[in-house]
C-alpha cells in the first residue's frame, strides 16, 4: 500500500528566512531599521497584535515601492537550499506551502521557487492608497484554518503535515500536525516540536522531518 501524501507547510519569517523577517528587511531598503526593530519588539514581547502590527507598519512603509520589495526579496538571508527541497517534494508527489503572517505581495513571490501555495497577509496594492484592511491580517489561528483549507485542496489530512516554524506564531499549527521541525526556534516551541534543527540550511531540516518516513 502506497504511503500517504505529505503536506509540508513552511513559515517565512526567521524560519525560511534566518534571524529576520520580511517586514525587517523591506524596512531596511527604506532606512527604516530602528523603527521596525521598536515595532518587532512590541509585537514579540508585549503583544502587539498581528493586525495593529500591519497598521503602524503601513505607516511607516508610505513611500514603499514594488522595487524596494523585490531588493528586499532579493538580499534577504535566506535558508540555503529552499528551492532544492521543494523540488524533491515534488518529485516524491507531495506537497509544499508556506503560510506567513507577513505581507501577500513578499510572501507571494516564493512561488517562482516552487512552492505550491504560498499565503500571506492581504495588504493593499503598491504603491499604497488603500488603508489596511485588518479582516485581512492573518493570526496564528488563520495558519491552522489555511493548513486545513490546503488539506482539503490537496486531498490530504491533517495527519499527513508537516510543520516548519520557528516562534510562537507557529505554536497552533504544531499542537495539530502529528510532525514538526522547530527551525532556529525560540522558546515559544521548546516541548512542541518533533526535531529540531539549527542551522542555515534547509535540506537538513527537511532530512529531520522525513526521518522515520
Amino acid at each position: 500500500m502506497a504511503s500517504a501524501r505529505k503536506l509540508h507547510l513552511f513559515d517565512l519569517d526567521g524560519t525560511l528566512i534566518r534571524g529576520s523577517a520580511a517586514a525587517v528587511e523591506i524596512s531596511r531598503q527604506l532606512g527604516l531599521s530602528t523603527e521596525i526593530a521598536q515595532l518587532e519588539s512590541e509585537f514579540l514581547t508585549r503583544g502587539l497584535a498581528p493586525d495593529e502590527f500591519a497598521v503602524r507598519v503601513r505607516e511607516l512603509w508610505a513611500e514603499l515601492t514594488a522595487a524596494h520589495v523585490a531588493v528586499a526579496f532579493e538580499e534577504a538571508p535566506w535558508l540555503a537550499g529552499i528551492r532544492e527541497v521543494w523540488a524533491e517534494i515534488r518529485e516524491r508527489g507531495d506537497y509544499c506551502a508556506v503560510i506567513s503572517l507577513s505581507p501577500d505581495f513578499f510572501v507571494s513571490r516564493l512561488l517562482g521557487w516552487g512552492v505550491h501555495a504560498a499565503h500571506g497577509s492581504r495588504w493593499p496594492v503598491l504603491p499604497f492608497a488603500e488603508p489596511i484592511d485588518r479582516a485581512g491580517i492573518l493570526n496564528p489561528a488563520a495558519k491552522v484554518k489555511i493548513a486545513n483549507q490546503l488539506c482539503a485542496e490537496f486531498g490530504v489530512s491533517m495527519d499527513d503535515c508537516v510543520a516548519y516554524g520557528d516562534s510562537m506564531s507557529d505554536a497552533e499549527i504544531f499542537t495539530v500536525v502529528p510532525r514538526s521541525v522547530a527551525v532556529n526556534a525560540d522558546h515559544h516551541l521548546a516541548g512542541l516540536a518533533t526535531y529540531t534543527y539549527s542551522g542555515g540550511d534547509l535540506r537538513e531540516a527537511y532530512e529531520l522531518a522525513c526521518l522515520g518516513q
